[in-house]
């Protein structure tokens, strides 16, 4: 690998592409080497590309695989469409023999690839890993650099171990100050995305500092760079700290005695040196970050609950105010409506994006000794989670509640196996994307924290939690 330039300050970034460099060709991309390859019930291009080539898979051992994308989360015997079904029994086929790390359907530690990437300590600081999911940027938050790749892409990587890159730039991103009661890392994501725009980082690895930043647990980094993607990052990354070393010890995969130390000594060393340089920095003060949602048809489209709905009027550029124009009549909006008083028809709580078990205990927070008015579906992100849950007895709150307790999986993030939300209705949805048609066809998705989910479920409508007997969960 290749080595330190003498005496250079080097980004978190920088330090974790040098060391995975295999080759680098003049002025043209680099082969890296890949450590983790996380594989999912969707990546089964990848496998038919192997087989058409005869190819093997290189190193099995650092491959894992879990189903999420297509497994039912109303229960194993939940009836599914045959092409559904189809993809989770290849998922199964295609592992078998494989020699890969998998957690099969039926498995208590099967769940969604990036909830279940953490808690069994395959992501660890420093490694280079890759999924055929955008939203593996995920696994930043415990300092891996990690991004999605393409099913070719993917069966370049289980036939060689690499994979050919162009080295991005750099960014840094400083929150600094006290987050006020009610506001969460989603929160913060969300007024992020809103302040630099959805293709605001595009060509860049971004780096997440800052008082607030440290602050938080490994759960609410996850979050964060879980979105990265939705500002066009290729990745997110937060320096390892001791929160992390506490976080991953012990841990199925992580490493054991002797070699824990090592690999904590190394962890050390991650974090970007004094002087490092960045392509483009930009600041956010914590304090003036309120509860967010989304009310258009990209994450860009963002305010704080206490704000209105945009007037296309008043917007002087004119590709600006046709996106707002469409987004609206998509949504079924009005300008200068209050956020605060738009409807909702269901609720969903779960997704890579907030469905640990910190997740849960916020919501359980808010909805314990209500009711729900409105269809609430709450999905663990992996069958760990929903034992931590169950344990905690937050099911039995939320089932108290009204709302639905399902099985771990991808579920209404992507609306498989009927959990859609139907044609012109209006969901509150802690998931990541509120594209057209994302939720189910001619869905319309509002993006928020687990704490305003439920006190949307509670309210019947977007709500600032803040202002409910059980609200300020959100931190």
């Amino acid at each position: 690998m290749a080595q330190a330039p003498q005496n250079k300050p080097e980004t978190l970034f920088d330090k974790i592409w040098r060391r995975h460099v295999i080759h680098q060709q003049p002025d043209g991309p680099a082969l890296l080497y890949v450590d983790r390859n996380i594989v999912h019930d969707g990546t089964f291009h990848a496998f038919e590309m192997l087989r058409a080539r005869q190819l093997p898979i290189l190193r099995p051992g650092q491959t894992f695989g879990t189903p999420d994308h297509y497994v039912a989360t109303r229960g194993a015997n939940a009836q599914q469409a045959p092409e559904v079904s189809r993809m989770v029994d290849m998922f199964a086929r295609n592992m078998e023999g494989s020699g890969i790390h998998v957690f099969p359907r039926g498995d208590k530690r099967q769940g969604i690839v990036h909830v279940v990437g953490p808690e069994q300590g395959i992501t660890l600081p420093g490694l280079f890993m890759v999924c055929s999911d955008s939203h593996t940027s995920t696994h930043g938050g415990l300092g891996a650099f990690a991004f999605g790749i393409g099913q070719s892409e993917n069966a370049h990587v289980l036939a060689t171990q690499t994979l050919w890159q162009e080295r991005p730039k750099r960014m840094r991103i400083t929150v600094d100050g006290q987050l006020g009661l009610g506001v969460s890392s989603k929160d913060v994501i969300l007024a992020i995305i809103g302040r630099i725009g959805a293709g605001g980082a595009v060509g860049y690895v971004v780096e997440y500092a800052g008082s607030t930043v440290r602050g938080f647990s490994v759960e609410q980094r996850l979050t964060m760079c879980n979105m990265s993607i939705e500002a066009g990052a290729k990745a997110g990354l937060i320096a390892p700290d001791d929160t992390v070393y506490h976080y991953l010890h012990g841990r199925p995969f992580a490493p054991k005695d002797a070699k824990w130390e090592r690999a904590v000594a190394y962890w050390r060393s991650l974090p970007s040196d004094e002087g490092a340089m960045f392509d483009r920095e930009v600041s956010l003060d914590a304090s003036t970050i309120a509860p967010m949602v989304t009310w258009g048809t990209t994450p860009e489209d963002v305010l704080p609950i206490t704000g209105t709905i945009p007037d296309p009027a008043k917007e002087q550029d004119a590709g600006k105010r046709e996106h707002i124009m469409a987004a609206l009549d998509y949504m079924g909006l009005q300008p200068g409506a209050r956020l605060s008083e738009t409807p909702i028809d269901i609720v969903f709580i779960g997704s890579c994006t907030n469905g640990r078990i910190e997740d849960l205990r916020i919501a359980a927070k808010i909805l314990k000794s209500t009711k729900v008015k409105v269809p609430t579906v709450i999905v663990p992100g992996s069958g760990l989670v929903k034992a931590q849950a169950e344990a905690e007895g937050l099911d039995a709150i939320f089932r108290a509640a009204g709302a639905e307790w399902r099985e771990p999986g991808c579920s209404m993030c992507v609306g498989m196996n009927g959990d859609t939300v139907a044609k012109g209705q209006r969901s509150a949805s802690t998931s990541n994307r509120n594209f057209i048609g994302r939720q189910g066809a001619g869905s319309r998705t509002h993006l928020v924290s687990p704490a305003m989910a439920a006190a949307a479920a509670v309210a019947g409508k977007l709500t600032d939690v803040r202002k409910l007997p059980n609200g300020g969960g959100g931190q």
